[in-house]
Order: C-alpha cells, then structure tokens, then sequence
C-alpha cells in the first residue's frame, strides 16, 4: 500500500504539471455535441426509478472521424437491491452487464475496456443534480471474471449546468457533468500513468444519459504526454428510449 500510495502522488503531480494542456490541445479540435443552456429547475429533479423493460437504444460514434463503430441497446432486465442491465450491440453482440446497487450507484461498470467491478459501489452521476456540486471518490476494482487482484480507482464528478440538447430520440433537458479519472491504476502494469474523462448529458426524464463522450490516454516507461496513447475515443448518442 505505501509503494502504491507513492506511485499515486508521483503520477498526480506528472498530471498537474504536464497533462491538462497536452490532452486539450490534442482533441479541442474534435466536433462537440450542441446544446443550449438552460436555468437551474425550480424544483430539482427526480430521476426515473427502474423498472424491467426500460429500455435505451444509442449510436456509438469513433469522435476522430465519426465512424459508427456500433448500435448498442441497453435493457433493464431486474430491479431489487441490484439494478441489472443487460446490453448488447447491433455488431458485436451480447455485451457485459452494467449492474447498479442501488439505482445511481453502479458496482459493474462494463464501459471501459475491460469491465470494472467496484470493491464499493460508486456514483454513476452527481449525488446532487445542481451546477457547482463536486464529488471525489476513492475506490478499488477488480477486472470482471479475475477476482483475485484489485486497482486504484480515484473519480472526480462535477456537475457543470443545465443544457438543452438534441438527438435523434427527441429534445431533452439535461444535467451536463464531468467524470475524470486522472490517477488510476491500469491492471495492464506495464501502463506507468492513466488518464480517462468523460462529458455526460444526464436526463432525469429517461434515468440516463442522452450524450456519453469520453476518452482515455496512457503512458508506457519513459513516454510523455505529448506521445501518449489512446484508448477508444466514443460518443454515444441516443437513438430511442421507453
């Protein structure tokens, strides 16, 4: 645990010092999803409890040239102290389950490549859907189907405000947020530094995001920032919901 708490602080203060103007200069150039910005509801929200047969549907786009890399439905299969998800994908097929306990909390996240599953469950957005709330999270995972080893996870969550936005599923109001994971642990050791953020439109209406883009960017030994490389760069947008 000390040698781990040491390679933490080193790769935060790595990131302090070099990564948030690298990473920005790399994909400011990258098209960003319109929006509108609304006023904080008078009343805040509710998000839509969980029912069997809720159901989203998204388009899952390559950010750097706009390829549609999948069609990926999503599908809540049961509902009690754990909230299942069931997802699969138009080309891919049958996907890892997304698992919440309780609703808003997700303890399988099957997002990132490979899935995570969380030692403690985790929010999957703002505990406080209002502009300016932020949240930091200390975690461990496990990759899913190999229990017998465990990572750092540190999440930052920060609501940004109240947007309009629009895809093909319709109009939505939506609580635009930021998660960013700046010092994590990657299971593949040979990764000396981990990065990975993600911009999310959350609908209280649907009980889950409109818009989902996120990235991530790793070092090996003795890479910098400016050569760092890339995970899967995805924007998922949706395309039907009930």
């Amino acid at each position: 645990m000390a040698v781990e708490l040491l390679q933490v602080n080193a790769i935060r203060r790595l990131f302090l010092s070099l990564s948030p103007a690298l990473l920005v200069a790399c994909i400011a150039s990258q098209p960003y999803p319109a929006s509108t910005p609304l006023p904080q509801p008078i009343n805040p929200p509710k998000v839509r409890a969980p029912q069997v047969g809720q159901q989203w549907v998204y388009n899952v786009r390559n950010v750097f040239n706009q390829e549609l890399v999948d069609i990926v439905t999503e599908r809540v299969v049961s509902v009690g102290p754990q909230v299942r998800i069931e997802r699969s994908g138009l080309k891919a097929g049958p996907l890892p389950d997304e698992i919440q306990q309780p609703w808003g909390y997700i303890v399988q996240d099957p997002h990132w490549n490979p899935s995570q599953r969380f030692l403690q469950p985790i929010p999957l957005w703002p505990e406080q859907l209002a502009p300016g709330w932020s949240g930091f999270y200390r975690n461990r995972y496990q990759v899913l189907g190999y229990p017998d080893n465990d990572y750092y996870w540190g999440l930052n969550i920060t609501a940004v405000g109240w947007e309009g936005v629009s895809t093909p599923a319709g109009q939505f109001p939506v609580l635009k947020y930021q998660s960013e994971a700046p010092y994590f642990t990657s299971n593949d050791f040979s990764r000396v530094a981990n990065y990975r953020q993600e911009d999310i439109w959350f609908s209280p209406e649907i009980g889950r995001w409109v818009i989902r883009r996120g990235y991530g960017r790793y070092l090996w030994a003795d890479m910098f920032w400016s050569n760092a490389l890339w995970e899967d760069y995805l924007e998922w947008e949706l395309v039907s919901w009930k």
